[in-house]
């Protein structure tokens, strides 16, 4: 059987860290997206404010199998 996938981006953030933002980002896609079949880093920024960082960003490519 042939499968057809589609790829969506997502950006997250959180004041923890990287680790935590990617989770944030695949959670909140789950509650959307069903079928994904993985995720990608596409890119990690920070935000900074007086000289600290204050949030940590992530760019996540999801991919996910289209239903019949």
């Amino acid at each position: 059987m042939a499968r057809v996938a589609r790829v969506t981006e997502v950006i997250a953030g959180s004041p923890v860290g990287f680790d935590d933002a990617i989770k944030v980002g695949f959670e909140r896609a789950c509650k959307t997206l069903r079928g994904i079949t993985g995720v990608r880093i596409l890119e990690q920024r920070v935000k900074v404010a007086d000289n600290k960082i204050v949030e940590y960003r992530v760019r996540l490519e999801i991919i996910f199998v289209l239903e019949d």
